[in-house]
């Protein structure tokens, strides 16, 4: 305990931190903090996945043609498809302690893994004024009816932004505290609503004309498998930074069972609350958000669960991109610690969040998304298992000139699939389920790439093989290594 307590303190004293605050940035965590169990990581997950966003996302479905069961099938997929590389890229948390982007480190190298904590922290801006800006959608939406008067968007979406700053400086354990906190209540709330939908009447919010909604038309894959590809690409946006919720785990089963279970859980939450209000309203109104309040018919309790819902819901997620967008910066800016990296995030979020017509173009940049982290993925899994058999010389991710340090820090055979990779994912149709081919082809690609080119070159043919973990297991505690990480 005096161990870690001294290494958190040299922590804070370099990077001129808060003390109060969560201390370890691209540092590994000691052994005795990894105490987490199954159920924090599920309410860390289960508040992730159940937020405005995937909620307005989940009656977009409906809106775009598909029955009320087929957006439920497509949530089920993307979930599926999606968290096929996350959970492998979660694997690094629990086994070494290290946050996502420095396990790239052994992929990319030292230098090159920035490319991948550089797409990160924008893909972290633009989900927190996503998120943002959903939430402030649905919550415009109940304070009209509350105030009897039209309310700005952008003044709830600014308000909003700077109040989830606030919990993602703290760091990990306040965001496990407010995951507790959150995960009963939403459960709760998201019951409630669903009941009070089905019993609003008028006979299309019945659960027989929901649950029969667009049924007679036939299923339609080619959508669901676009909607599905379109959700996963996001999941695929995340696989970097899977480790950094759980560098605290205990075991790798309570990461398994606390990841996926939730995830899925979390899916069905959203797809029956955003589902079901679309599918009420036949489809007429995309905005579940607005279907919720008109069936509230004026009173005010129900109005105050669907504002706390809200912004329960957005508070969650965003602290979590906002954590894991301050951890991107410090891999790349490794001197200014994991505080002020969140706090850097947050000033461009917050700016961000300001834009409503990011919500608009959902499937565009969930395209874009796709083309990058989809071959990025293959070609993680390709080295960390297929090659490294999940076995890594952590120290040398802090080392300048050792095993990850490749050609002048940077992996040039990774770099150059998953440039490739970009270009295949966009030639193959979303319907296809492009992001899973890509990154299958991409793997296989680099994998004979590398076994090929290793029998001449000892730097490939050093990073690429296995070591030996026993040798690495206490190395958690050793800040020494930080400090011997020179660019």
């Amino acid at each position: 305990m005096e161990k870690h307590t001294n290494i958190e303190s040299s922590l804070a004293e370099k990077y001129r931190q808060p003390k109060s605050v969560e201390q370890f940035g691209i540092e590994a965590i000691p052994n005795e903090l990894r105490t987490v169990r199954w159920w924090d990581i599920s309410a860390m997950v289960l508040n992730f996945v159940v937020n405005p966003g995937t909620i307005l996302i989940s009656g977009a479905l409906i809106a775009a043609g598909l029955s009320f069961w087929q957006a439920v099938l497509a949530g089920f997929f993307s979930i599926a498809i999606g968290f096929s590389v996350y959970l492998i890229a979660a694997t690094v948390g629990v086994d070494y302690g290290i946050p996502g982007l420095v396990s790239m480190r052994s992929v990319f190298g030292i230098r090159g893994s920035w490319l991948a904590s550089g797409l990160r922290a924008i893909s972290s801006v633009y989900w927190f004024a996503f998120q943002t800006i959903s939430g402030a959608l649905g919550l415009t939406a109940v304070l009209s009816v509350i105030l009897n008067r039209e309310v700005s968007l952008i003044a709830v979406s600014l308000i909003f932004a700077i109040f989830q700053v606030l919990i993602a400086t703290f760091g990990y354990n306040s965001l496990k505290i407010l995951s507790r906190f959150s995960f009963l209540l939403k459960i709760i709330f998201s019951a409630v609503i669903i009941f009070v939908l089905m019993n609003y009447p008028s006979p299309s919010y019945s659960a027989s004309a929901v649950f029969s909604f667009g049924s007679e038309e036939g299923m339609k894959w080619a959508l669901i498998a676009l909607w599905a590809t379109s959700m996963a690409a996001a999941w695929f946006s995340n696989f970097t930074d899977a480790a950094d919720f759980c560098r605290y785990s205990k075991t790798r089963m309570d990461m398994w069972i606390g990841t996926f279970l939730a995830a899925v859980l979390g899916q069905l939450i959203c797809s029956f609350v955003g589902g079901y209000a679309v599918a009420a309203s036949l489809g007429k109104n995309d905005n579940p958000f607005d279907v919720i309040v008109q069936t509230s018919n004026g009173a005010i309790w129900f109005l105050i669960l669907i504002s706390v819902y809200i912004i329960l819901d957005n508070w969650t997620i965003n602290v979590q991109n906002l954590y894991t967008g301050g951890l991107s910066l410090t891999n790349i800016f490794n001197r200014i610690g994991r505080f002020w990296g969140t706090i850097i995030v947050s000033v461009i979020g917050v700016m961000f969040s300001m834009l409503p017509q990011l919500v608009n173009g959902y499937i565009g940049y969930m395209s874009i998304l796709g083309d990058i982290f989809a071959p990025m993925g293959g070609v993680f899994v390709a080295h960390y298992i297929l090659l490294n058999k999940a076995r890594l010389d952590v120290p040398a991710l802090f080392i300048k000139g050792n095993r990850y340090w490749y050609w002048s820090g940077v992996n040039w055979v990774a770099i150059f699939w998953t440039a490739v990779g970009f270009f295949i994912n966009r030639s193959i149709p979303v319907g296809w389920v492009n992001i899973l081919w890509t990154a299958v082809i991409v793997a296989l690609l680099y994998w004979a790439t590398v076994v090929i080119i290793r029998n001449f070159s000892s730097k490939l043919n050093d990073a690429s093989m296995p070591v030996d973990v026993e040798a690495y297991s206490n190395i958690a505690v050793d800040d020494n290594l930080i400090e011997k990480y020179e660019m």
